[in-house]
C-alpha cells in the first residue's frame, strides 16, 4: 500500500477514523475541536501535496484546500463561541458563509481536476446538469417540501436550509468528473467517496435539525463530516494525485449513465409530482411550487437529454470521419514510402499492371552504403529525400516516379520507345551527379540505371526484375551509366544461377586447391614468401576462372567457407616451408570472413593445428576496409587488432587504386603495402609511373612498412623497383602460382641453403602493437 512508506501518515489517517467513530459520544465543544483537527488535517496533506503535484494539477487542489481552510476557520470561531457559552444565532452570519464557502470550492476543484494532458471544455457539463435537475426534484419532494414548505417556522439555523442545495452542486461536479474519465484513480475514487459521505452527513443533519436536533449535529452526521475530510487528506497524500497513472479522457465522451437511466430521469418531475399529489392531498392542497418545479426540471432534463444526443451525435460523425480519414491515410501510407512520399514497390506494381506499353528505369545510388557508414544514417536520409525531390523534377505528367527500397528508385514512362527511355535515363544519371546538399555536408555521388522498354505483353513482375538485371550489369560494366535490358543479361543471369549452385556442391566434394606464388626479394631474387591463391577444377572438365566463381562465392557468403578452408590448407601446406627456408605465409581474408565473430578463433586453431608460427602468417585485406565504419569494420578491425598482437602481420592489398588515406597508414595496425600492378612502368622512360612507385616506397619506408611491387612480368621491371627502393616483387617475371608440390621442388632447386627467416618478419612482430584494420576476398589471380 501507498501509506507503507509513511507511518506517521497511516497513524493520522487511522486516529482520525477512530475518532470520527467516537463523535457520537463527543460533547458539542469536543466536536468542534475534532472538526479542526480533521479539516486541518486535510489542509496540511493538500499543502504538502501542491509541492510536489505538477503545474496541471495544481490548479485542481488549491479550490480543495481552500475549502479545508474554510472549514477549519469557522469551526474554529464556532467551537470557541459554544465554548464561551454564546448563544447559537439563528440569522446567517458571516461565519456562516465563510463555511458555505467550502461546498463551491470543492465543486470547483473537482471540476478542475485535469484528465491527461487536455482541456476538457464543456464535456461532461450535460450529465452535470442532468444530476443537478434531478437532485433538484429529489431534494424538494424528499426535503424541502415535507420540512421546510408544509412545516411551521424552521427550528434550526437558516445556514442549514441551503446544505442540500450546495451539496447538488458538489454532486453535480463530481457527476462531471465520472462522466469524462474511462477509469478511476485511487485519489478520484477517495475525493468521490467523500463527496458522498458529506451529502449523506448534511441531510442527516438538515433532517436532524428540521426536527429539533442539535445545533452541532447528530452523532452519524458528525462522523460523516470527519470521515469525508479524511477522505480528502488521503487523497492528497496518494502518489497519483501527483499525477502517476492519470487516467485519459473517455474516447468518446459518453456519460456512464445507462438509457434505462436517461429514461428513468426525465421520468422523474412526473413521478415526483404525482407523488406529492397522493402524500398531500388529505392535509393540504398542491401549492403552485409543487407543480412548477418539477415539470421544470423534467423539461431542463429532457433538453439537456437532447443537447446530450445532439453532441453524441456530432462526435460519432467527427469519429466516422476521422476514420474515413485514418483509412485513407492508411491505404496512402501501405503504397507510400515514408520518408520520401514517392509511390512504393507495391503501387509502382500496380501503375505497371494499368500501362500497356512504355519504359521502367531503375536507379541505383552509387556508394550510399559509405555515405552512410561515414555521416551516419541522418545523411543518408537527407540524400534520399534530395534523390527523390530531383526524380520529381524530372517526371512528366502520367509518368510514375517511385522508392523501390533504400537507394534504389524507378520511373516508369508510359508509351515510349527505346531511344527516348535512354534519353531519360543520361538526363536522370546527368542531374544526380550534380552536388548534393544534405545535413550540413555537400556530396558527390553518382548512379547507375537499368532500362526495360516493354509491350502490353509484359509481366510487371518480369519487368521489374528485368529492369533490376540491366541496373546490375549497369553496376558490374563500371557504375555511373544506364544499361539497356537484354534477353543475354537473362542468359548470364541463369549462368550465374548454375555456377553458384555447381559451387555450393563443390565446396562440399572438395574440388578447390590451393596454389602458391613466390614473393621474391629484390636484392637476391630469392624467394622469401608465398601467397596463397584459390583454384577451381572440376574433375574432367577445365578449370574455371577465379574471376567467374569469386564473386560468385562473395555474393552467397560461401566465401567464409572456402576461405576458411584456404587458410587451413595453406598453414598445412607452409609450415614445412618456413621451417627449412624461412618462407612466410601471405593469405588474402575476405570482409565477410572478418564478420564472423569467431574468425579470430578459427585463425589462431588454423595456425595452432598446422604448427605455423604466427609471424610467419601475413593476413591480406583491401585499403577499402579501413576506412569504413559501422559495426561490421569494428567487427573485422577487432578481429585484426586481436590477431596482430598475436604475432600476425597485416598487408594492405593494391595500395593506391582506392582510398589512399594518409591517416589509416598512420594510426592503423599495418605492416606491408602492396603496390598495384597498374602502377607499375611500362619501361625506364616511363617517368610518371616511376615517379608514383618511388613516392609510395619512400612513405612505407618513412613509416616503417615493407613494400611489395605486384605484376613484376619483365626483368626491366626488377631492375627499376629495384632501382626505386621497392624491397620485394611478385609477378610472372618470378614464377606463375604453381601447386605446392612444384613450390616445394622451386624451393629446393633455388640456392637458399643459406636464406634465414626473413628479419623483417621477425622485427615486425616483435614490435607489432594493437591496431585496427580490415580485408577484401581470397585472391583470385597472381
Amino acid at each position: 500500500m501507498w501509506l507503507d512508506g509513511n507511518r506517521g501518515r497511516r497513524r493520522l489517517l487511522l486516529a482520525g477514523v477512530l475518532l470520527a467513530l467516537a463523535a457520537p459520544l463527543l460533547s458539542g465543544t469536543a466536536r468542534q475541536a475534532a472538526y479542526v483537527a480533521v479539516s486541518a488535517t486535510a489542509l496540511t496533506a493538500v499543502r504538502n501535496g501542491l509541492r510536489r503535484y505538477p503545474r496541471s494539477r495544481r490548479w485542481a487542489w488549491w479550490p480543495l484546500g481552500a475549502a479545508m481552510l474554510c472549514s477549519v476557520v469557522a469551526n474554529a470561531i464556532w467551537g470557541a463561541g459554544m465554548a464561551a457559552g454564546m448563544p447559537v444565532p439563528d440569522q446567517l452570519t458571516v461565519v456562516d458563509v465563510v463555511y458555505l464557502a467550502m461546498y463551491p470550492l470543492l465543486a470547483a476543484g473537482l471540476l478542475a481536476m485535469p484528465v491527461g494532458s487536455r482541456r476538457l471544455g464543456w464535456t461532461g457539463m450535460t450529465e452535470a446538469g442532468i444530476m443537478l435537475c434531478t437532485g433538484t426534484v429529489l431534494a424538494w419532494t424528499l426535503l424541502y417540501n415535507p420540512f421546510v414548505d408544509d412545516s411551521g417556522p424552521w427550528p434550526g439555523a437558516v445556514s442549514v436550509l441551503a446544505y442540500p442545495l450546495l451539496d447538488l452542486l458538489v454532486l453535480a461536479a463530481a457527476t462531471r468528473m465520472i462522466a469524462v474519465r474511462r477509469t478511476l484513480t485511487w485519489p478520484d475514487r477517495a475525493l468521490l467517496a467523500a463527496v458522498s459521505v458529506l451529502t449523506v452527513a448534511d441531510v442527516v443533519y438538515f433532517v436532524s435539525t428540521a426536527t429539533g436536533g442539535s445545533w452541532s449535529g447528530s452523532g452519524w452526521s458528525a462522523t460523516g463530516w470527519l470521515l469525508a475530510f479524511l477522505l480528502i487528506a488521503a487523497a492528497a497524500w496518494h502518489p497519483e494525485a501527483a499525477g502517476v497513472a492519470v487516467p485519459d479522457r473517455r474516447a468518446h465522451g459518453r456519460s456512464r449513465l445507462s438509457l434505462a437511466g436517461d429514461v428513468g430521469l426525465v421520468l422523474l418531475g412526473p413521478a415526483a409530482t404525482v407523488w406529492l399529489k397522493l402524500t398531500e392531498q388529505q392535509q393540504s392542497p398542491l401549492d403552485l411550487v409543487d407543480l412548477v418545479l418539477p415539470l421544470t426540471t423534467t423539461a431542463c432534463t429532457a433538453l439537456l437529454l437532447v443537447l446530450r444526443l445532439i453532441h453524441t451525435g456530432g462526435l460519432a460523425g467527427r469519429r466516422a470521419a476521422e476514420l474515413r480519414e485514418a483509412q485513407r491515410e492508411m491505404t496512402h501510407r501501405s503504397r507510400h514510402d515514408a520518408l520520401t512520399g514517392l509511390p512504393n514497390r507495391a503501387a509502382l506494381e500496380g501503375h505497371l499492371t494499368g500501362t500497356y506499353a512504355g519504359a521502367l528505369i531503375t536507379v541505383d545510388l552509387d556508394g550510399f552504403k559509405d555515405v552512410n557508414e561515414r555521416f551516419g544514417h541522418p545523411t543518408g536520409d537527407a540524400l534520399l529525400t534530395v534523390v527523390a525531390a530531383r526524380l520529381r523534377e524530372v517526371t512528366a505528367a502520367g509518368e510514375t516516379a517511385a522508392r523501390l527500397g533504400g537507394d534504389e528508385f524507378a520511373l516508369l514512362i508510359p508509351a515510349v520507345g527505346t531511344l527516348s527511355a535512354t534519353d531519360r535515363a543520361a538526363c536522370l544519371l546527368s542531374r544526380l551527379r550534380e552536388p548534393i546538399e544534405a545535413a550540413g555536408h555537400t556530396l558527390h555521388l553518382t548512379a547507375s540505371a537499368g532500362i526495360r522498354v516493354f509491350d502490353r505483353t509484359a509481366d510487371p513482375v518480369s519487368v521489374l526484375a528485368d529492369a533490376d538485371l540491366a541496373l546490375y550489369a549497369a553496376k558490374a560494366a563500371g557504375k555511373d551509366q544506364a544499361t539497356l535490358y537484354d534477353v543475354a543479361l537473362r542468359v548470364e543471369q541463369a549462368e550465374r544461377m548454375r555456377l553458384l549452385e555447381r559451387l555450393r556442391e563443390s565446396v562440399d566434394a572438395g574440388e578447390f586447391a590451393v596454389h602458391y606464388q613466390p614473393i621474391v626479394s629484390l636484392d637476391d631474387d630469392r624467394p622469401v614468401a608465398v601467397e596463397a591463391l584459390v583454384r577451381w577444377t572440376p574433375p574432367g572438365r577445365p578449370p574455371i576462372s577465379p574471376d567467374r566463381f569469386i564473386p560468385a562465392a562473395e555474393d552467397s557468403g560461401l566465401i567464409v567457407v572456402l576461405g576458411e578452408w584456404v587458410l587451413r590448407q595453406a598453414c598445412a601446406d607452409a609450415v614445412a616451408w618456413h621451417r627449412r627456408w624461412g618462407t612466410t605465409l601471405t593469405v588474402n581474408v575476405s570482409p565477410r570472413q572478418l564478420v564472423d565473430p569467431q574468425f579470430t578463433t578459427k585463425a589462431l586453431a588454423a595456425l595452432r593445428d598446422s604448427g605455423l608460427p604466427p609471424q610467419a602468417l601475413t593476413l591480406e585485406i583491401t585499403e577499402g576496409v579501413l576506412v569504413k565504419a559501422g559495426p561490421e569494420a569494428h567487427q573485422a578491425l577487432l578481429h585484426l587488432s586481436a590477431l596482430r598482437s598475436e604475432g600476425v602481420r597485416v598487408a594492405i592489398d593494391d595500395f593506391g587504386t582506392g582510398y589512399s588515406s594518409l591517416a589509416y597508414l598512420r594510426d592503423l595496425p599495418i605492416d606491408v603495402l602492396k603496390i598495384d600492378r597498374s602502377f607499375m612502368p611500362s619501361d625506364n622512360t616511363d617517368t610518371q609511373q616511376a615517379a608514383l612507385v618511388r613516392a609510395i616506397v619512400d612513405l612505407a619506408a618513412g613509416l616503417g612498412l615493407t613494400t611489395v611491387a605486384e605484376g613484376v612480368e619483365t626483368a626491366d621491371h626488377a631492375d627499376l623497383l629495384r632501382d626505386l627502393g621497392c624491397e620485394r616483387g611478385q609477378g610472372y617475371h618470378f614464377a606463375r602460382p604453381i601447386p605446392a608440390a612444384h613450390l616445394t621442388a622451386l624451393l629446393a632447386d633455388t640456392d637458399t641453403d643459406t636464406i634465414h627467416p626473413d628479419p623483417a618478419t621477425d622485427q615486425d612482430a616483435a614490435t607489432a602493437g594493437d591496431g585496427e584494420s580490415a580485408p577484401d576476398g581470397v585472391r583470385a589471380g597472381g
